[in-house]
């Protein structure tokens, strides 16, 4: 019950600790004018072949209306382009700009620093039992939202 207790304190710990940390090194001088919110909204929109609004909204688990927002402001601030498709001109393709992508890259080396940091001393052993352990939490999260 000593376990359950320590880890009932820990894990909503542990969420507020991510995103003050995300929060403080990721949004620096440089990406000011955005959030860690637009930050996911980058993430998500990705470096690949653009998107369409229902993919990223899937992604983030937001609606359409609530994503249409935040991309507004991140057009607005030069970090998206939203284009629409040439067969279906309903169909609304998002792509980052020069500025979006490297935005992505900052957030991307954040995330390789805190996953370095975490497991530098783990055994492989101990990286998988950590693996396991927070899909299982995923998985819980997924299946409440």
């Amino acid at each position: 019950m000593e376990s359950f207790s320590a880890l009932n304190d820990a894990l909503p710990g542990l969420f507020r600790s991510i995103l003050l940390s995300a929060e403080n090194t990721i949004i620096t001088e440089e990406y000011k004018d955005i959030s860690c919110n637009d930050m996911h909204i980058i993430e998500a929109i990705g470096i690949g072949e653009p998107k369409n609004m229902s993919t990223v909204a899937n992604a983030l688990m937001i609606t359409i209306s609530t994503l249409t927002t935040g991309i507004s402001a991140l057009v607005k601030k030069g970090y998206v382009v939203k284009t629409k498709s040439d067969t279906d001109r309903r169909v609304v393709y998002l792509k980052l700009t020069e500025r979006g992508v490297a935005a992505y890259k900052h957030h991307e080396e954040f995330h390789i620093a805190m996953t370095d940091e975490v497991t530098k001393e783990l055994t492989d052993e101990e990286i998988e039992v950590l693996v396991k352990a927070l899909k299982r939490i995923s998985g819980y999260f997924q299946l409440r939202r």
